[in-house]
Formats: C-alpha cells, sequence, structure tokens
C-alpha cells in the first residue's frame, strides 16, 4: 500500500499541488486505511490534480469507487476503498480541518521524488 499511497503523493507534486499529508487511519476508521490531503490553487488546478490521480491509478489498475466534487473543483473526494483523497482550494481545507478530525492518527513518511518535471 506504501507504494500507492507514494504514488498518488507523486501525482500531486507533479501536477504542482501544495500540503500534501498522509495520514494512516486504520486504527481509527472502519471506511479506509489512509487518507491523503492536498491542495491546489484553484478550481481548476484541483481538478487537474484530481484527473492526473486517477490517470496515474489507471495505469496499475486501479479505478476510483466513488468520485465528489469533480464538476464543481473546491473540495474533491477520491475514494479508492484503502485510500480516500480529499483535494482542497485553499481556505476550503482550514474550514474542514481534517487534520483535527485524524489528529490521533499516524502521519506517513511519503517518498516523493522532487526532481524537476
Amino acid at each position: 500500500m506504501d507504494k500507492i499511497i507514494d504514488k498518488i503523493a507523486q501525482a500531486i507534486y507533479d501536477k504542482k499541488g501544495s500540503n500534501i499529508l498522509a495520514l494512516d487511519v486504520s486504527k481509527y476508521s472502519t471506511i479506509c486505511d489512509y487518507l491523503i490531503i492536498a491542495e491546489g490553487n484553484v478550481d481548476r488546478h484541483v481538478i487537474a490534480i484530481a484527473n492526473m490521480i486517477q490517470e496515474e491509478m489507471r495505469s496499475v489498475g486501479l479505478r476510483p469507487q466513488r468520485v465528489e466534487g469533480l464538476s464543481v473543483g473546491d473540495w474533491i473526494v477520491l475514494d479508492y476503498a484503502q485510500v480516500i483523497i480529499h483535494l482542497f482550494m485553499p481556505g476550503l481545507r482550514e474550514i474542514y480541518k481534517l487534520e483535527e478530525l485524524w489528529s490521533s492518527a499516524t502521519i506517513c513518511d511519503l517518498k516523493i521524488n522532487l526532481a524537476v518535471v
């Protein structure tokens, strides 16, 4: 699962997403094992990040079970069963504070290639 989480984080980074955080919520949630939270600059940027993630996941044979918010782009949720990805526009992330909701979760060490793309 670590490779999938790193692949998602890399896709976000490559599309210039920011404030990427992965949380291991397996001890606290029956819905999923991991949450990934990140931001885009504006709605179109958030949508582009979501599309990139879906493209990368399709390349390894994974499709989301559910996608919400893709038509608006202010908060997009991609549900891959074990991993749920929340992509926000700045400001909305501060309102919903998912990090605080899952404050007991373990922060995952992401392996992102920081080389220029």
